[in-house]
This record gives C-alpha cells, sequence and structure tokens, in this order.
C-alpha cells in the first residue's frame, strides 16, 4: 500500500475488507471511500462481518443507482452518494423490421439468471420472429448445459459465448431489446450501455433494476417469472406502441448515464474528503 496515497477507493466492502482495515490501521486520519455491489447490498450485509465493518469504517459509500439507499442500514445512509456509472453514447441504428432481436448479456450465474430468459422461449409461438443472442462466458457447468440443450432444441436462440467488449457494444445497439433477467444487481452497467446505444430493456422487477430505470418504467416482470417476459416480448413485437413507449422511457433516463455527469460526481466526492 503506497505511503503517499490520499485516498483509498475500495470496490467491495466484504472481498476489499482486509485492504479496508489495513488501511485504516496504517493511516487512521485519511478518507476512506467503499463502492458497494449487489452482493453487499443484496446480501453481505445482513450476514456478513466483515461487509458490516467495512461499512461503519468508511468516510463515504457510493452505490450505483438511488433505490440502494434504502438497502443500507439507517445509520449509513447520511454517508451514501449516488453515482450512476456511465457510456460513451453511441449513434442509433435502424433496425430490421421483420423480426425482434433480443440481446443478453451476462456471464453464466446464478445471480444473472439466464435460465429465465430461456425458459421464456417456451411460451413463444415457434411462428413468432423473436430471436435471442447470448453473450457471456460460462462460468457455471449446469447453466452451461442448460444453455447448451436449449441452442439445441431452438433455432431462435444462439450463444456466442464471451465476447470482446467493443463487439459487444455493438450487438447490443443492432438489438430491438436487452433482456435482463437478474435475481441480483448493484447497478448494471450493461443497462447503460444499453440506453446509451438507443435499445431499450426488458427487465426483471428488483431494486438494482428499478433504481437504474425507474420504477414506473414499463418494461419489467416478476423475478424468475419466463411466462411473464415472454409475454412482454410478445407485446413489444405486436405493439408499436408499446415498444416506442419503452424506447421513450429509456431516452429519458440517458442524461443519467453520461461520462461527464459521472466524472463530475466523483470529482465532487473526493473534493469531499480530501
Amino acid at each position: 500500500m503506497p505511503a503517499d496515497a490520499d485516498c483509498l477507493i475500495a470496490l467491495h466492502a466484504r472481498r476489499s475488507y482486509p485492504a479496508i482495515t489495513a488501511w485504516r490501521e496504517r493511516f487512521p486520519a485519511r478518507p476512506l471511500i467503499v463502492v458497494l455491489t449487489g452482493t453487499d447490498l443484496y446480501r453481505d450485509l445482513r450476514q456478513d462481518a466483515d461487509a458490516q465493518a467495512s461499512l461503519r469504517l468508511a468516510d463515504r459509500l457510493v452505490v450505483l443507482q438511488d433505490d440502494a439507499l434504502r438497502h443500507l442500514p439507517r445509520a449509513a445512509r447520511a454517508k451514501a452518494q449516488v453515482v450512476y456509472q456511465s457510456a460513451r453514447a453511441l449513434v442509433a441504428t435502424s433496425k430490421p423490421a421483420s423480426r425482434l432481436n433480443c440481446i443478453l448479456v451476462g456471464h453464466l450465474r446464478a445471480e444473472k439468471d439466464p435460465g429465465t430468459a430461456l425458459r421464456a422461449w417456451q411460451f413463444l409461438a415457434p411462428q413468432l420472429p423473436i430471436r435471442l443472442l447470448h453473450v457471456g462466458a460460462a462460468l457455471d457447468a449446469q447453466l452451461a448445459q442448460e444453455v447448451q440443450a436449449t441452442q439445441a432444441s431452438e433455432p431462435r436462440y444462439r450463444w456466442v459465448g464471451a465476447m470482446p467488449h467493443g463487439w459487444t457494444r455493438q450487438a447490443i445497439k443492432r438489438a430491438h431489446l436487452l433482456l435482463l433477467p437478474s435475481r441480483m444487481e448493484g447497478g448494471a452497467n450493461v443497462i447503460v450501455e444499453a440506453v446509451t446505444a438507443g435499445t431499450p430493456v426488458l427487465a426483471s422487477r428488483m431494486s438494482g433494476n428499478l433504481g437504474m430505470l425507474g420504477p414506473d418504467y414499463g418494461g419489467y416482470f416478476p423475478v424468475g417469472d419466463a411466462p411473464a417476459l415472454a409475454r412482454l416480448l410478445v407485446r413489444c413485437w405486436q405493439e408499436p406502441s408499446f415498444y416506442a413507449r419503452l424506447a421513450h422511457q429509456c431516452r429519458a433516463r440517458r442524461a443519467l448515464f453520461t461520462p461527464e455527469r459521472e466524472r463530475v460526481a466523483l470529482w465532487r466526492l473526493l473534493k469531499q474528503v480530501l
């Protein structure tokens, strides 16, 4: 740990606990900022002593969306600040009218719940031209088997594994919809990348997504509810006005996700603690 550092910014209250305690012991008067992740907010802070201690030791806390604040202990909310992540805006592209192209971006792990998206296609009539491109590495062997079985039986689904970031952003831009069926999110950056590329989102109704898209967003479905996701997909295909409303609501959130806004928020935070 460099002796000339003015401040420590730690990502993840539980995993960074050793670095946080070492900083406090060596530099008790220097500021400490802890950035909270989804596993911190929605799991570890309830049960993990290290995560709870990191919260107490921090001078400031950063959360990535505004609904996270109500999940903090009341005593910690006063030192918490919302800093939305950002992405460079992409020029929107025309999208084919003959089909509905969806994209799911996320590694295969339980928190991302890709299985709900895969099961949704079982509730879509075979003639519906609604396709899903799935980007993400196989981090869970059981989920990888489920993905491979779906790809073998469902011609409208394609899994391409992990892909470079630039390729994935362009794929998000070309899609009609981004799907985000997660069970746990601190503030998904893939929402930022979709909104700033002109692609609406269908997301599970849980805190991390509510804080990113707003409580009144029209593209939510209950966590784990594949039939409800399928119904939203059909609405987007059959009701242009519904799809247009989702696109309008996403455009209204775009100003939250600019690089300039993120830079200003972080600069103000550092000025406060230094």
